[in-house]
Formats: structure tokens, C-alpha cells, sequence
């Protein structure tokens, strides 16, 4: 989070949620019934909304047909629905009802929703109604709906009481008189995304009309403030940050239908940023990550909505290049927040601050879109490997939740407090862990793919079928498919083969070998009458390899399969107050690293299994050995994922 100076309808919310999976299905918006006890049907509510110009081939199933099985990604859903019951709507409520006017007696929450930040509202109004909405979607949680429609009831009196014709904030619109006269302000549009996403979630994924109701006053306050605003302030305007304002606009565009949605969201249409991405042109260099990966997704969703073929060239080459160009072995981007090096320079910026979650979190929202349209293989491949590195393990045992992921050797992670912190990445954190099940499966006209290799239950109405996931990936290297038909079904099942398992993969369909070859980052095609009960089993052992930093190939991570793999450094000097509440961990507490000495005949032969124990290792023939887990694993203590390595002489 960049700081001021000196500090068919179900393919609409497919496309419109693409980031956040849902169901629409046509002529009202309901949870779908079926395998999971936990949906039930939910209010029914007119529908006007605009057609997408361009429908991706490949789309995600809602995540109302998708339930979490028992593994990692489960257990962090639910200690994330644990905290967001936790916290009090009087509390999140509060600095709204000041503002507008509204006597409250509740604690202010501190942080970046504290009475003076000039940020609050983000989470509380914004991110954690997004997170409520979406776990609802993926788990059923009436009780959090519940709650979550109480802060909208309220949220909706507060905007009539400030009487602003729509406006909703937690602050004043004074803030937004600053950004109009160019003088410092932090990101106030930042915010207002955050509170109209968070609304239309509540629309989208519970049904609530209110809601919707509120987005749009809120959208009508941005146009009349915008109106005398002439293209060359607003452009300077534009460079203070505004977030994903045109992909909260074009969403709202479809859902309504309202063409003047459709302008004001253009009218967010960053130039200065778009101009050189349009012309693949990185221009990156100096940029603050996160105030402009948002800007892109909201391009992708344009290019969905009116297609434009200039939105779509500007998020394919952007992805593209901070992919390939600009991401850690993590999949994360970003140092102290920025894109501070021309392309493929990373080895000066394995910082403290070294990555933002956010850009976690809104680079995967972009992959759904790049897939799809394309239904690349290499995206699903970069989608697991920072799903698991870059999100996964930000999260601890009471859901506090990460800023920073630091990459500096001899660092810990650090996370922030129950009421206290509300980082942009806290948010992020409970939308993405409200989420997880939103990839899994994708499908086209024909049949469905399984993207990532998490626990879990499909539950397909559309095409008759079920699936049913059991895996203890990446604790077991493969997967088992259980197909639930009620009569024999012809069905193309498309199964993800990672571009990691170089080595010994194979498939067998109800105990039998099929003589077929898996070719990694493809997707191997089962076409065949399925029957009910029909077995998939999927072997993909994983096997250690290096991912080097491209500007210096002398530092390298250790990665097994997916996963990145920590060198576990101890807790030498680490206290409670060092790994609570601070964003980023003291650069000047580090600790010495061992380097490493290699033989360029066999770059992984430094690190080797340990006996008996899934996913450890150990460094051999080094002066000083280290043990190594995933890094997603690894809490309270120092690490390092890269690690200096030097050649063996003879």
C-alpha cells in the first residue's frame, strides 16, 4: 500500500468475481443445492445486468459447487471464519457512524482503521464484508452472513445520514477536497473501492439488494464529484493511489446494465500507466507494485465487458512480464513496495519488505482472467506455485495475518495484531483465505479441468457430475479422483500435469495403467463414459530443483516441486513484540547465513532428504548444515529462502 509523500449469469459473476468465484445462474441468485448440506437456497433478487462482449473460454466453477475437504487450505479457511466472527460490527462500525453523524459508543479499532488514519473504512467496511461474502460462498456460513448483512443494514443508514448524495466513508469527503487540490492525501478512492467491492460482494455472493443499493449511491457520488473535473487535473489526480476503482465500476456496469457506470469507469483508465503496457513496453522501473496491479485487473474485466482488444493486450503483456520478469521464486512481487530495478534485476531487492502480500493476492485475481482466455498451463503453473509460497504460511494459528513476506536472509515473518494492524494486506488476507477453493476447477463448453491439487468436492449440476478430490498434497505426491454420476456420462476430464513433474508421472483409471504420456505443463485429456464410482489416480513425484535469481545465478532457492524450501536459521533473539504487530521485521537484526558450496554437475546435490519425514531436508557437505522445510510451514523462527552458492573448485 503505497503512502502519501513523506510517508449468462452465472458466466457474469464467473467473469465479474473472477478473482472470488461465485454463482450467478440465470434469473436469480441463489446457492446451489446438492452434494453439500451446508447451501441453501438464498433471496431471490431481480437481474438487469450486461452481457459480457467477450466470455472466456474457460471458466471457473462457483464456488457454492465447491467444498473444502480436510487438509491445509481447509484449516486455514476455518481459522480465517473464526476471526472474522471475532470481530465486533460496533467496532468495524464505528468510524462510519462518526462520520456520519450517528452517536456510537464502540472502542475505535486501531491501525489503519484507527479515528485518524486516513485509511479507515478499507477493512471495515470494505475487505471484511468481501470476506464475508465470499466465505459464505464457500462454506455456507449463514451466521456470517448474518452478520455480515447487519453491517450492511447499518452501513446503509450511515450513507443516509451523511446526506452527500451517496457518499460512504469512514472520513469526511474533505479528504477527497485535498486530492482535487493537489494537496497530500493519502489514497482516498483506494478506500471507496475497497467499501463499493465490498458491497457488491454482498450483492453477489448473498443476495443482499441493499447492498447493491448502497454501491450504486456511492458510484452516483463519484460522478457528480468527478463532472467538473477536467482531464488534465484528473490525470494528475490519477496519480495519487485509487486502487481498482474501473474494475469496481465495470462490475457494477455489469451487473446493472447502467451505461454510466461504464464512463466513470473509463474514466479511471490510467494512461500514463496503460500507454506503455499497451505498446509492450515495461515501464515498471520507479512504479509502486500494488497501486498498479489492481488497474490491471480492472482492464481485464473492461476487456470482458466491451471488448476492447487495447485492455486485453495491456493485462496479457503486463502478466506476462512481472511472471516471468519480476517475480521471485515465491511468485511474489515487489521490494519495499515497488518495482525499483529494469526487468529481471532482482538480486539487490531480497529485502525485509521484499514482497507485499497484496501483490500476491491481486496477481492471482489477474491469473484467473489470463487463463481464462487462454487456458494456459503456465498460469495454473504460477497460480499453484505462489498460492502455496506467497499465500499460503502468511496466515498464523489465530489468523493474524502478513504484510510483508521478507526474502532477506536471516529474517522471520512477522504479523499483525487482532485489533490493532488492518494492513491493505489484512484484507487481502481474509479475502484470500475466505477463497481457496475458487480455483480448483475450471471447466469449458465440453469438459472440466482440475487445476490445483487441494482436497476437495465438485458438485456440477450443469454437466451431471461429481468429483470428489482426496489428497494430502503436497504431503503425497499425486491424487485421487472420485467420479459421482447418477447414469454413465461422457466427459472429457482434463487434468493439470505441473511443469515440475519432470520425472516418473503416471495416471490410472480404476487401478489401471493407461499408456499415455504426461508431459509437464500440459493438461493430459481422460475422455471416456464415466460411470459412478470410476477411480482417477494421478502420480506426480516431485523432485528438488534450483530457481536461481536471474541477474545472479550464484543466488539460488531450493524448491521441491512447488514448493519453496526455507533453511531454518533458529530464533536467536526473536521476542513476542518482534513478530507481532510489526509489518515488516528489523533489517538490522539479521543474522549470519551459511554460504553454500555446490558442484556444477549436480546443482541440487547440496540438499537431501530426510530420512522418514515428508517434506524435510537437510544441506549436506557444507561446514555448516541446515535443515530446510516449505516455507509455508515455517513460523517463529529465522530463515532464509535464497542462499549465496559458490561452485566447487577442483
Amino acid at each position: 500500500m503505497i503512502k502519501p509523500q513523506g510517508w449468462t449469469r452465472r458466466k457474469l459473476l464467473s467473469n465479474l468475481t473472477a478473482a472470488a468465484g461465485a454463482s450467478l445462474l440465470p434469473g436469480r441468485l441463489r446457492a446451489l443445492p446438492g452434494l453439500f448440506s451446508t447451501s441453501k437456497a438464498i433471496e431471490e433478487i431481480p437481474f438487469s445486468g450486461k452481457r459480457e462482449a467477450v466470455t472466456g473460454k474457460f471458466q471457473p466453477f462457483p464456488m457454492t459447487q465447491v467444498r473444502l475437504r480436510p487438509g491445509p487450505f481447509q484449516e486455514a479457511m476455518e481459522i480465517n471464519r473464526r476471526y472474522l466472527h471475532s470481530l465486533p460490527n460496533d467496532r468495524l462500525l464505528h468510524m462510519f457512524r462518526v462520520t456520519a453523524g450517528i452517536p456510537s459508543s464502540a472502542a475505535p479499532l486501531g491501525g489503519w482503521e484507527e479515528p485518524k488514519c486516513e485509511l479507515r473504512g478499507h477493512f471495515s467496511g470494505g475487505h471484511y464484508l468481501s470476506a464475508c461474502a465470499l466465505n459464505y460462498s464457500s462454506t455456507g456460513d449463514e451466521e456470517l452472513k448474518s452478520k455480515a448483512n447487519a453491517m450492511v443494514a447499518e452501513l446503509a443508514k450511515c450513507q443516509k445520514s451523511a446526506n452527500a448524495d451517496g457518499y460512504l466513508g469512514a472520513y469526511s469527503t474533505e479528504l477527497y477536497d485535498r486530492l482535487r487540490d493537489h494537496k497530500k492525501v493519502w489514497a482516498p478512492f483506494y478506500t471507496y473501492h475497497k467499501i463499493m467491492v465490498g458491497h457488491l460482494d454482498m450483492y453477489l455472493h448473498c443476495g443482499n439488494g441493499q447492498a447493491l443499493a448502497t454501491a450504486e449511491g456511492m458510484a452516483r457520488w463519484v460522478g457528480k464529484y468527478l463532472k467538473p473535473i477536467g482531464d488534465e487535473q484528473w490525470a494528475r489526480m490519477e496519480m495519487v493511489e485509487h486502487g481498482g476503482m474501473n474494475e469496481a465500476l465495470f462490475n457494477l456496469y455489469a451487473v446493472t446494465g447502467k451505461e454510466e457506470y461504464l464512463a466513470l469507469a473509463r474514466r479511471f483508465d490510467h494512461k500514463r500507466f496503460f500507454d506503455p503496457l499497451a505498446e509492450h513496453q515495461d515501464a515498471l522501473q520507479g512504479l509502486h507494485a500494488n497501486t498498479n496491479i489492481p488497474k490491471v485487473i480492472g482492464a481485464a474485466r473492461g476487456y470482458e465487458l466491451t471488448g476492447d482488444k487495447r485492455y486485453r493486450e495491456i493485462a496479457d503483456y503486463f502478466w506476462h512480464q512481472v511472471t516471468l520478469q519480476r517475480a521471485y521464486c515465491t511468485g511474489g512481487t515487489s521490494n519495499d513496495e515497488g518495482w525499483r530495478t529494469a526487468p529481471g534485476k532482482l538480486s539487490t531487492e531480497l529485502g525485509p519488505a521484499a514482497e507485499e502480500c497484496c501483490c500476491g493476492y491481486n496477481m492471482l485475481k489477474l491469473t484467473r482472467h489470463i487463463f481464462g482466455w487462454t487456458g494456459e498451463p503456465q498460469a495454473m503453473d504460477y497460480y499453484e506455485r505462489t498460492l502455496f509460497n506467497s499465500r499460503l504460511g502468511t496466515q498464523d494459528r489465530d489468523g493474524m495475518l502478513m504484510y510483508y513476506l521478507p526474502l532477506q536472509p536471516g529474517m522471520w515473518k512477522t504479523f499483525g495484531m487482532p485489533f490493532e494492524s488492518f494492513w491493505c494486506c489484512t484484507g487481502t488476507g481474509v479475502e484470500e483465505f475466505a477463497k481457496t477453493n475458487d480455483t480448483i476447477y475450471f471447466h469449458d463448453a465440453r469438459g472440466v479441468y482440475v487445476n490445483l491439487f487441494i482436497a476437495s468436492e465438485l458438485n456440477c449440476l450443469e454437466k451431471r457430475i461429481g468429483l470428489v478430490q482426496d489428497t494430502n498434497f503436497p504431503e503425497e505426491t499425486g491424487t485421487t479422483l472420485t467420479i459421482k454420476v447418477s447414469t454413465p456420462t461422457q466427459l472429457p476430464l482434463k487434468v493439470r500435469v505441473p511443469y515440475w513433474a519432470d520425472r516418473g508421472s503416471a495416471v490410472r483409471v480404476n487401478g489401471k495403467p493407461l499408456d499415455i504420456s504426461l508431459t509437464p505443463g500440459t493438461y493430459v485429456t481422460l475422455d471416456r463414459l464415466w460411470k459412478d464410482g470410476d477411480k482417477v489416480e494421478l502420480s506426480l513425484p516431485m523432485s528438488l530443483h534450483i530457481a536461481a535469481i536471474p541477474d545472479d545465478h550464484c543466488l539460488q532457492a531450493m524448491m521441491y516441486g512447488p514448493l519453496v524450501l526455507a533453511g531454518r536459521l533458529g530464533t536467536s533473539g526473536l521476542t513476542k513484540d518482534l513478530v507481532y504487530g510489526r509489518s515488516a521485521p528489523d533489517e538490522k537484526k539479521t543474522v549470519p547465513v551459511p554460504e553454500i558450496t555446490a558442484s556444477g554437475a549436480n546443482p541440487t546435490a547440496w540438499v537431501e532428504p530426510a530420512k522418514d519425514e515428508r517434506l524435510v531436508f537437510r544441506t549436506v557437505g557444507q561446514s555448516e548444515n541446515v535443515n530446510l522445510i516449505p516455507l509455508y510451514k515455517l513460523f517463529n523462527e529465522r530463515y532464509t529462502v535464497y542462499w549465496k552458492v559458490h561452485g566447487k573448485t577442483a
